[in-house]
């Protein structure tokens, strides 16, 4: 079992979904804001490899939905800078497991990595449905009553969440 150290938005539904899927396979998370960890470039860029520098951005990010920022038209060093200025802008989560760093949860990718198998037939259920969701992506930016804020958290059925820039739910 391994020990993952996660960085995500606090109250994300597929952070929290990407944790309970890790934890169930044994594995100790150890999570982190995302949001208010110190980043320098050189520790931030460590998590993204040779990605393109357009996957090392959060697609679900207000700044990119409205165009402000467009990834594939933006440099490795412009990137690093705006994502220590505007943390939302970093892709979720980011994974660090022994000297390997990684972006993102690609269920397949993680599996042959570390493995999502549950450590318990009682859990066996829970994680196969997990492991079918999208949980790469925020999981209900597509839905119609979720509409983000410049601030980071996000407005729906007439309410607002901004407690460290995240949703309730």
């Amino acid at each position: 079992m391994a020990r993952v150290i996660f960085y995500s938005k606090p109250g994300c539904k597929g952070g929290t979904k990407q944790k309970v899927l890790l934890t169930a396979a044994g594995h100790e998370v150890i999570a982190y804001n995302l949001l208010t960890e110190p980043w320098t470039v050189e520790r931030l860029r460590s998590f993204f490899g040779d990605r393109p520098v357009a996957e090392w951005f959060n697609p679900s990010s207000p700044k990119v939905k409205s165009g402000e920022v467009v990834p594939e038209k933006t440099d490795a060093e412009t990137a690093l800078q705006l994502m220590l200025r505007e943390p939302l802008l970093i892709r979720r989560p980011l994974l660090e497991i022994g000297d390997r760093r990684e972006v993102g949860f690609d269920v397949e990718k993680i599996d042959a990595w570390i493995g999502l198998k549950p450590v318990d037939e009682s859990l066996q259920e829970m994680s196969e449905n997990l492991m079918k969701q999208d949980l790469q992506n925020c999981s209900h930016a597509k839905e119609p009553s979720h509409h983000h804020n410049p601030q980071g958290g996000c407005n729906h059925h007439g309410e607002k969440h901004q407690k460290q820039g995240s949703c309730s739910h």
